[in-house]
């Protein structure tokens, strides 16, 4: 089997002279590096095209679909967010209704607003003790299909950012019953399935539609990842057709390069590989179960995904932002993000033991101190026991149960909702009506005409056409508070540069004033 990363090279090394773009020319320029100018080309002669692929490009797509169990792959450059996109393309006519997890990235309502798609969410329920949301319930599924027989698609989010693993053959089997397509958002585990100990991926489970990001979480470059299709409930003309609106028509071959790399790797080494990733991960699990303050997700079954620390900081009294901040500038070790209650680290098959080392060094020292200083601090106690009380203004992300629905409201922050309609007005529609910026402090009650979300993961706290709250002002001023990107927000800096104020896109009042009259 021939491989690009082999064939860059040997074209690198010969005489052929490009008169062709990039406009690079395969010299060294500037900053560039040569090694990665010499290997970067166009669709020339010899090396396919990853829209009519026929030559290598086909070859190496294939071997995904073996390497994953789907009936067919393709690469995809623009990152799973194309993938996505033409997933919710295909799966539906314009106008028609899809059932999807509340906690799916932006890309998701992107492709609903672009298809004028009417949604209805699935809620997760809500893990207390660590602040995050729980893997979809099956059965939750099925009573949302029941209630609402016209849906024509499921969408659902697994892993989730955090980690949470839904039983997705469950799932499948519930949506196929319906003669309808079930699309997976996999981008957090493009590496389940491909070694033993690690849960089945989803293209395993039935799944009609799955999507991949490469680069998330095997050793590939950012922007990488995989689309795969399986079944009959997917028009694949259709499916080709959305993947070249949704995909650069200039693909980089260093990307597409990386992603065979990253695949050969897991077919060659994978088992080896992934014995020793999940064996130094649950090692690391083990030394950290000392800590008294700092609480760890330890479930490695099928409902966690092996590599996903998260550190849980409600039992002390930092908050996931100061974590973060103490493990970024003490210790140079850099998260994946941080939320007002907890931190997330990622570790891969890539990851070494000083990985694993440092890390274990940090929370341990982290934790040893803060025993220290509860133990000497009453106030910093009392702090601590405050942030754990109900209603303290806790911030609850990547979800679900946070935004979305009902006679105007915004999602209902209630925990455990189950189901409900995309809000009062359609994204569709939501997103083109005009707006007003109008103070936070002002807002609720307030139609939102712009998404709102905390970056990352990039799950919308708040969708257009939905209403703002006072618990998602609290939510949103906490995390500002605590120097958490929140996107979607104007800020306005008073004397000296502090924050003054902040400012939200609401749909302008008159409007709001007519639709609430209908």
């Amino acid at each position: 089997m021939e491989h690009l990363f082999e064939e860059l090279r040997k074209h690198s090394e010969s005489d052929i002279y490009p008169y062709h773009m990039p406009g690079h020319k395969r010299r060294p320029f500037g900053m560039l590096p040569g090694e990665l100018s010499r290997i970067d080309i166009t669709e020339i002669d010899g090396f396919d095209n990853l829209h009519q692929p026929e030559g290598i490009l086909d070859g190496l797509q294939r071997e995904a679909a073996g390497l994953y169990g789907a009936e067919e792959s393709f690469y995809l450059v623009n990152g799973s967010t194309c993938g996505i996109l033409s997933a919710v393309s295909c799966a539906l006519p314009e106008g028609g209704h899809i059932l999807m997890a509340r906690n799916c990235h932006r890309s998701a309502y992107h492709g609903i607003y672009l298809r004028g798609l009417r949604a209805t969410y699935l809620y997760p329920p809500y893990l207390e003790e660590y602040g995050i949301y729980d893997a979809l319930e099956p059965e939750e599924v099925r009573r949302a299909l029941e209630r609402e027989p016209d849906i024509g698609a499921v969408l659902v989010v697994s892993p989730t950012y955090e980690g949470r693993i839904s039983d997705i053959r469950a799932i499948a089997d519930i949506v196929h019953e319906r003669g309808i397509p079930l699309i997976v958002d996999e981008a957090h585990g493009a590496h389940l399935g491909l070694a033993d100990g690690f849960p089945k991926n989803s293209c395993q489970q039935g799944a009609d539609l799955v999507i991949h990001s490469v680069h998330k979480t095997l050793p590939a470059l950012t922007q990488t990842a995989l689309l795969h299709v399986n079944g009959q409930r997917i028009d694949r003309g259709l499916l080709r057709r959305f993947l070249r609106i949704y995909q650069s028509s200039s693909p980089s071959y260093l990307l597409m390069a990386g992603i065979d790399n990253a695949l050969r790797y897991v077919g060659l080494q994978g088992q080896e590989a992934f014995g020793a990733f999940r064996q130094r991960f649950e090692a690391m699990l083990d030394r950290l179960r000392g800590c008294r303050h700092l609480r760890f997700l330890m479930d490695t079954g099928d409902r966690q995904d092996t590599g996903k620390l998260l550190i849980a900081t409600k039992q002390s009294w930092l908050t996931g932002k100061q974590l973060y901040d103490i493990l970024l500038r003490r210790y140079h070790l850099q998260p994946e993000m941080a939320y007002t209650g907890f931190v997330l680290a990622m570790f891969t098959v890539n990851d070494g033991e000083e990985a694993y080392r440092r890390m274990t060094e940090a929370l341990l020292a982290i934790d040893g101190a803060l025993e220290e200083g509860m133990a000497h601090t009453p106030e910093k106690r009392a702090e601590g026991r405050a942030a754990e009380a109900p209603g303290s203004g806790e911030y609850r992300p990547g979800a679900g149960a946070l935004c979305g629905e009902g006679a105007g409201e915004s999602a209902g922050h209630g925990r455990n909702r189950g189901t409900g309609r995309s809000g009062a007005i359609p994204l569709a529609k939501a997103w083109d009506m005009p707006t007003e910026q109008i103070a936070l402090a002002e807002s609720e009650g307030r139609y939102i005409g712009e998404f709102i979300n905390l970056y990352p993961p990039g799950v919308p706290l708040l969708v257009p056409g939905e209403r703002m709250t006072g618990e998602l002002i609290g939510m949103i001023s906490e995390a500002e508070e605590q120097g958490l990107e929140v996107q979607g927000v104007g800020r306005r800096k008073g004397a000296g540069g502090f924050l003054a104020e902040l400012y939200v896109p609401a749909i302008l009042e008159e409007i709001q004033g007519n639709l609430e009259h209908i």
